[in-house]
Formats: structure tokens, C-alpha cells, sequence
């Protein structure tokens, strides 16, 4: 009787855990290209969520990038989405124009307020947000401050047009180049100057503010201010020339400094640490955000929500940053805590670096054209690109440049 009766208060335990265990919400949420470098952060974040949110149980997935759309597109049409996939800001664009990932203004309220305004703007499309802002980068600019000095130039420049003359000053007083200007993204370099690319379905960026903003680029390259390889040159070449003394001013993520500190000590100690700066359109310059979306068909987006909204928490952005070493938050509390704060005042110039780049985040947008605009986007870009090459390195004019590629690419827009 004894025995029965252990066997039957044991069957109730177990059924009950059981039960428990069944009401549990399983929220599945997908990064890409992540794992294994930061398994502790993630499984210490699905911990802390998990035991602060009884009846929900967060689960990591991590993939390549490339597999995160097949498998969502499948997911979605199988009926069984995750929670919430890593996208990056023109994907949220695409999938919510398609109507695959859910507006979440309903789910932020308040909470809306948390996000920097310029990480917002870049996850809203049709005046609905439809992503998580999450983490980010900016550039920032590192100058030698023995060039700057030899050529006269007191400060780092505030605005791109100072930029523009401190640099002639400088190859005019030192004969060096100055600096070299990430050429291959044109478009971003248009929305950074406040032009628009494409209005009403039509390219406009012939306009003699377009115009005008090349010729300043032209210019400099025919003086030599730009080194004449800046079109092939990537980061490992920019680097290597600021490393050497060849150039006065690098455009750079905060942690490439490292490379700078370990290759060339002595440039390092003479370097400088200025926010990209501003033009026109007031933004920052080589961010590219990463959020989190919730797909259609998601079992219970609220729950999905709740878990979109710690893993982009002041709190979990700074704890993010700490582990890349390399990402800032999109959230504006954590880019004031002491971790991105403290080196303002520093000697250290990657210090420095990370106290500038947080500032700057309030203004970094992802500077690209949303999927769907162009109807060839690659073949597109890259006539563009070649345009302006050609009329950069004083092949052809810059008028006759842009007028040849907005020509063009109002041919196929209009046969969009």
C-alpha cells in the first residue's frame, strides 16, 4: 500500500513536470556567423532570459549567412518559423515589402525610445519599424599628427568640405597624399552628401549637386591628394600606406588600430582619433546595422517580441560589444556606458577610437539603395561604379559620367 502510494504521488510529480515542461514556448532564435567565437555570450544570455522568463525557453540556432534565407523562406512555408533570425537592413527592407517578417510597433510601445533615432530609420519601411535594431559599426578617422602639423593643419576636420581643404593643404605642404577615400560604394557616398539616388522611379543623381560632389573627388585625385590606386586599394593597402607614412589620414574601424599599434608603434603614437566627418545628409560614415526581425507565421510574436527586446536591451548591447570588441549598440543608454566612454579623455588612440565611433552612432545609417528599387542592382551598381571611376581618373567629364549612367539606368527602370 506503501509502495502504491509513493508510485502515485511520484506519477503526479512527474506528470506536473511534465505538463511544465510541455507550456513552455520554445523561441528559437537564429544569428549568422557567430558561433563558435562567442558560444559563452550567447549561452549565458539564453540562461539569464530563460530563468528571468518562466514558461518561455529561448534556444540559439547559428548558420552561415548565406543558409539563413533559404531555410527561413522554407521555414515560413512549412508553418514553423523560429522566433526571431539575424537580418541585416536591406533585407528587412525586401521581406517587408513581400510581407514575410511582422511590424513591430505594437510590440515596442514605449520601448521604441530606446533605439537611436538613425537605427530606427533604417528598419522602418512604409512607416512601420520591422526589425530590432541590434549591433553596428562606423568609421571613424585616424591621422598623423606629425603630418597634420608639417602641413599646418591645427585640427582634425568637422565637416567634409574641411576635409576636402585640409587635405590639398596637406599634399601641397608635405607632397603626400592625404587620404583614400573608400571609392566603392558610390551610392552611399551620395546618400552620406544628402542627394538622392532614385525619386519617383527615376535615377537623379545627374543634378549639378551630384555633379558637384564628384568633381570635388575628381579634383583631388588630379592633384594627387588621393593616391592614383585608390580604386584598387582595400584595407589591407590603406593600412599598409598609413603604416608606411604614405598617407596623412586613414578612414578605419576602431579596432584596425590594433593592427596600426602592433605593425608600426611609432605612427601609432602620433596618432590621431576624429569622428568621420558630416556632410550634407548629417550622417555617419561605414556603418552597416544588424537587427533581428520576427517572421510571418511565428507562433506567438509577443513572446517573440519579449526575447527581440532583451537580446537588444541596453544592457545585452554593451555585453555584445564587449565580446566582438569590434560592434557598437544601436541603442542609445549603452553607447554612453563607461565601456565606450572611458577613452575619450585617453592617450591610447583605439580608446579614443571607441569613445568617437559611440558618438557617431547616433548618426550611422546603412547607406544603400532597399532591395527592389533596381531591377539588375548588380549590373547597375557597377556602371555606375566604372562611371565615376572613369570620370574621377579624368577619362571623361563628371557631367557627361552621371548623364551616361542615369541614362542608362532609367532604361531599365522604366521597363521595371
Amino acid at each position: 500500500m506503501k509502495l502504491k502510494k509513493m508510485l502515485t504521488v511520484g506519477a503526479a510529480i512527474f506528470g506536473f513536470a511534465a505538463l511544465q515542461a510541455q507550456a513552455a514556448t520554445e523561441l528559437e532564435f537564429w544569428t549568422m556567423n557567430l558561433a563558435p567565437k562567442f558560444n559563452g555570450y550567447f549561452e549565458q544570455s539564453v540562461s539569464k532570459f530563460n530563468a528571468a522568463n518562466p514558461g518561455l525557453q529561448a534556444k540559439w540556432v547559428d548558420m552561415n549567412w548565406d543558409q539563413i534565407q533559404p531555410k527561413l523562406i522554407a521555414s515560413i512555408a512549412a508553418g514553423n518559423p523560429p522566433a526571431l533570425v539575424n537580418f541585416n537592413v536591406p533585407w528587412v527592407h525586401e521581406y517587408a515589402q513581400q510581407g514575410n517578417i511582422l511590424p513591430l510597433d505594437q510590440y515596442l510601445g514605449a520601448d521604441k525610445n530606446v533605439y537611436l533615432a538613425a537605427a530606427l530609420k533604417d528598419v522602418t519601411v512604409n512607416g512601420k519599424v520591422y526589425a530590432f535594431p541590434w549591433y553596428n559599426s562606423v568609421s571613424v578617422i585616424a591621422y598623423n599628427k606629425d603630418i597634420f602639423a608639417k602641413a599646418g593643419v591645427k585640427s582634425a576636420p568637422k565637416n567634409f568640405d574641411q576635409l576636402v581643404s585640409d587635405a590639398k593643404q596637406i599634399k601641397a605642404k608635405t607632397g603626400l597624399a592625404a587620404f583614400a577615400p573608400k571609392m566603392g560604394n558610390m551610392v552611399g557616398w551620395f546618400y552620406y552628401a544628402g542627394l538622392p539616388v532614385v525619386e519617383n522611379g527615376k535615377a537623379v543623381f545627374n543634378s549639378p549637386k551630384h555633379v558637384a560632389f564628384v568633381q570635388k573627388f575628381a579634383d583631388l585625385y588630379k592633384a594627387g591628394v588621393m593616391p592614383k590606386d585608390v580604386f584598387k586599394m582595400e584595407f589591407e593597402q590603406e593600412i599598409a600606406a598609413y603604416n608606411s607614412g604614405k598617407i596623412a589620414m586613414m578612414t578605419t574601424a576602431p579596432q584596425a588600430l590594433k593592427r596600426t599599434e602592433t605593425d608600426a608603434k611609432a605612427i601609432y603614437e602620433k596618432t590621431g582619433v576624429a569622428p568621420f566627418p558630416a556632410d550634407a545628409g548629417k550622417m555617419a560614415f561605414g556603418a552597416w546595422m544588424m537587427d533581428f526581425v520576427v517572421p510571418k507565421g511565428t507562433k506567438d510574436p509577443a513572446a517573440a517580441a519579449k526575447l527581440g527586446k532583451f537580446l537588444t536591451s541596453d544592457e545585452q548591447q554593451v555585453a555584445f560589444s564587449k565580446a566582438t570588441e569590434t560592434t557598437f549598440p544601436s541603442t542609445k543608454k549603452a553607447n554612453l556606458d563607461s565601456y565606450f566612454q572611458a577613452g575619450a579623455k585617453s592617450a591610447d588612440a583605439v580608446d579614443q577610437a571607441r569613445a568617437v565611433a559611440a558618438k557617431s552612432m547616433e548618426n550611422a545609417r546603412t547607406l544603400t539603395i532597399a532591395p527592389g528599387v533596381l531591377p539588375d542592382e548588380a549590373a547597375m551598381t557597377k556602371k555606375l561604379q566604372d562611371e565615376v571611376q572613369s570620370a574621377i581618373e579624368g577619362r571623361k567629364s563628371v557631367k557627361s559620367a552621371l548623364d551616361e549612367v542615369v541614362a542608362a539606368w532609367n532604361e531599365k527602370l522604366g521597363k521595371k
